[in-house]
């Protein structure tokens, strides 16, 4: 298994610049379910917010994007499982991405509740707001 850089899942996802993007879809279709590429919680978080924040993605297609991620018998995502839990969120609710994440992951660490002061994230994401 070999870890993957966001900058690596950028290139592959947008194929926006040829040498590089020539490279990673080398490197990603190299793979195989017994050599797999590892994608770690922070990559996949920086991920959203590069395709939405400098390539101005939808929701929609960012979500697109991260369920093909999950689908890949070659890609194992860091808590996949509470991925496709938030991702679920993310995809009915105007939730970011990185707070349904956030919500999910300390559900599964067994916290009864998420604190935060973001009313955004309280009331799409599933946290409770500190008052």
């Amino acid at each position: 298994m070999i870890g993957l850089d966001t900058n690596v899942l950028v290139r592959y996802v947008m194929q926006d610049d040829p040498k590089q993007s020539q490279k990673a879809s080398r490197l990603i279709e190299s793979l195989t379910p017994e050599a797999p590429g590892f994608v770690p919680l922070v990559s996949l978080v920086e991920l959203v917010w590069v395709l939405t924040s400098c390539y101005g993605l939808t929701r929609e297609q960012v979500a697109e994007a991260l369920e093909a991620l999950l689908r890949a018998k070659e890609i194992v995502l860091d808590r996949a499982e509470q991925v496709s839990q938030a991702l679920r969120t993310f995809g009915a609710s105007a939730a970011d991405f990185a707070d349904c994440l956030i919500e999910r992951t300390a559900a599964a660490a067994g916290c009864e509740r998420t604190m935060t002061f973001a009313t955004g994230a309280a009331k799409a994401a599933g946290m409770t707001l500190i008052t």
